[in-house]
């Protein structure tokens, strides 16, 4: 991949220029890879179905109902179990963004099969969650509840203080998860707080142990 002189030589840090390059070679590499990942076939497992509908790609599973408006000239299409992603065009920004169609067409396929879901865990003494009909109700220390409705296609359940977000959009689900964790992010002394499970908080000494230990 060859720079430009206007590019490397401009007037900027070093620094700043090296920064730069890579940003751009990175840039490429990951466009380069998700174009070759593109030319795979997506296995279309027993129970799904897909159709094109005009822009739209509906895609159909045991678990619901997911679609994807398509850019123009995009095609999808399923032979002998297999579905495949193409541009009708031979445009260098078409080719560019064919990785992110595969990628969406590949998550629609598994969500509507499998599901997609994000574990959380409220951390802290008194802090707990309960459902009231569909709303979540978030009980973290503050003077009021917190209460949050999950958009229609997501579901919460909640056991102890675990809670499951699941659906089948994987970016859905995911913000819906990050939403929920926002209403109390884990502080670092004590950790109280909703994280992720698995979710690793850098803990800080507070200022009472620090002196302690000082003395």
């Amino acid at each position: 991949m060859r720079f430009g002189k206007s590019l490397i030589n401009a007037n900027i840090p070093q620094i700043s220029r090296i920064a730069l390059v890579r940003f751009v070679f990175n840039s490429w590499t990951f466009a380069s890879a998700m174009s070759r990942l593109a030319k795979k076939p997506i296995k279309l497992p027993e129970g799904v179905s897909l159709a094109q509908e005009g822009d739209v790609l509906v895609v159909k599973g045991p678990k619901g109902e997911k679609k994807l408006q398509l850019f123009p000239g995009l095609e999808v299409g399923e032979k002998d179990g297999a579905v495949w992603v193409r541009f009708t065009t031979e445009r260098k920004k078409d080719k560019a963004i064919l990785g992110t169609y595969w990628s969406l067409t590949k998550n629609a396929i598994q969500g509507v099969k499998e599901g997609f879901s994000k574990i959380l865990e409220i951390e802290g003494v008194g802090y707990r969650a309960v459902l009231e009909g569909k709303d979540v109700v978030l009980h973290i220390g503050y003077a009021t509840p917190v209460r949050f409705s999950p958009p229609f296609g997501v579901a919460v359940e909640i056991e102890k203080n675990t809670l499951k977000v699941s659906g089948v959009d994987k970016e859905l689900v995911g913000q819906v998860a990050a939403d929920i964790r926002s209403f109390k992010k884990p502080e670092p002394y004590k950790g109280k707080g909703i994280r992720y499970r698995g979710e690793v908080i850098r803990r800080k000494v507070g200022k009472k142990a620090a002196a302690t230990a000082a003395a």
